[in-house]
């Protein structure tokens, strides 16, 4: 393969996945054999390989090879949730990671409003209902709200997003009990999409997460006056 300055092995096996058309689960090319095609020592390849396994792009089964991966989005559920949990401001953080999210579906189920049938409507009923008691009715919720766009990209940064959220909720400290509230949220979301109302619908999202927000400005509050109390002390 040819070399370009700057590229290192990683990037020319990434480079050799396009060039060649694999798709995810073919094999890849052995160890030795990508030894000669990028001209570079074992432990080279070996690094590349385990660095692009970490990011998903290959698969290595041993006793089996090395594969063409799928390359979740998992990796950058764990970058942002380190991203959270590490820095110096992560309820912030998480309030930034929220508030993207709103904006996504704030968009999104404007334009599901007008096209969600009476049988999406009722399993979302149904997930409404089953959110009092069943937190993965809630995520089930958001995934099927937006099955119809035909986006997988949009399906996965959404779950993404929730469970990355649901990760790191310990940060606001103790559950709140306010499940009729989330719930209530939801029905109004469901209840819009029913009467195919595009602004209802944007305005019953918004309300959902500010509630979200709210809770976490709350957190970030009480974050902000700990040092000040130990001042105190």
């Amino acid at each position: 393969m040819a070399r370009r300055n700057g590229e290192t092995v990683q990037d020319r096996i990434v480079a050799l996945i396009h060039d060649r058309q694999l798709q995810p689960g073919a094999p890849m090319p052995t160890e030795t054999q990508l030894m000669d095609l990028m001209g570079a020592s074992r432990n080279s390849v070996r690094e590349a390989v385990r660095a692009l396994q970490a990011l998903g792009i290959v698969e290595i089964r041993h006793g089996f090879g090395t594969f063409v991966g799928r390359a979740s989005l998992d990796v950058l559920g764990t970058s942002l949730e380190f991203r959270i949990r590490s820095g110096p401001h992560g309820v912030r953080a998480l309030h930034d990671l929220v508030e993207v999210r709103e904006m996504l579906e704030t968009a999104l189920v404007a334009r599901v409003a007008g096209s969600t049938s009476p049988s999406r409507l009722a399993a979302l009923d149904a997930l409404v209902t089953a959110m009092q008691n069943d937190l993965e009715a809630d995520r089930a919720f958001h995934a099927l709200l937006y099955e119809s766009c035909g986006n997988e990209l949009v399906l996965q940064l959404i779950d993404l997003f929730w469970q990355v959220y649901h990760q790191v909720e310990p940060l606001l400290g103790a559950p709140e009990e306010r499940m009729d509230v989330t719930v209530g949220n939801h029905r109004r979301i469901v209840d819009a999409l029913r009467a195919r109302d595009a602004s209802a619908a944007q305005e019953a999202m918004q309300r959902h997460f500010r509630d979200v927000k709210e809770r976490i400005a709350r957190a970030e509050s009480a974050q902000a006056a700990k040092p000040l109390d130990s001042e105190a002390a």
